[in-house]
């Protein structure tokens, strides 16, 4: 121990990292120590969006369109660019901790909105949570996901211009309704 504290700071001992060998910067869990700690498991297969993190941007598109916001006026708002927007709400990109924080303060939600109506098969998709359980695939999410797709955008951005609270409650009771009779017939 005395000898490698003896080493100049450019001299790589067997407990030194580089910046780029940093757990935190690389999210894979490597370490070039050989500690015997935990490793992470990664996102998943390269190039496939996690699941929960296309439902997180899902719900922030969603947000944002209710708000009547665009993607470049929340990218203003986060110091972002509209594309980088754009990566999130697809779930190519991951969010952040930090980033979901300043997202819930700009769109105006708690945190748990990104969260809320997940079911279970979508958090069960998990690669985290399958990791070592299953090698089968699950079928992708952008495709089975109502709230990705651009009809269901375009329907509460019109809802959400009717501006008679009596008469949107009457539309969402007249939708629930005909939703109620698909499923019986």
């Amino acid at each position: 121990m005395a000898k490698a504290r003896g080493k100049t700071a450019n001299s790589r001992t067997p407990s030194a990292k580089t910046g780029t060998e940093s757990d935190a910067d690389t999210g894979t869990g490597t370490r070039a120590t050989g500690e015997d700690r935990p490793v992470r498991i990664s996102a998943g297969r390269p190039g496939v969006p996690n699941p929960i993190d296309i439902h997180v941007g899902g719900r922030v598109r969603l947000r944002r369109t209710i708000l009547g916001m665009s993607q470049e006026r929340l990218g203003e708002a986060l110091g972002l660019t509209f594309q980088q927007v754009q990566k999130y709400e697809r779930g190519t990109n991951r969010i952040g901790a930090s980033r979901l924080y300043d997202l819930s303060r700009v769109l105006d939600v708690p945190i748990a909105f990104f969260y809320e109506d997940m079911d279970s098969e979508v958090a069960g998709q998990s690669p985290r949570l399958r990791a070592g359980l299953s090698e089968s695939a699950p079928e992708p999410y952008r495709e089975t996901d109502p709230m990705a797709r651009r009809e269901t955008l375009e329907l509460i951005r019109a809802y959400y211009k009717v501006k008679d609270v009596q008469v949107r409650k009457r539309i969402l009771d007249l939708c629930k309704s005909m939703a109620h009779s698909d499923d019986e017939g």
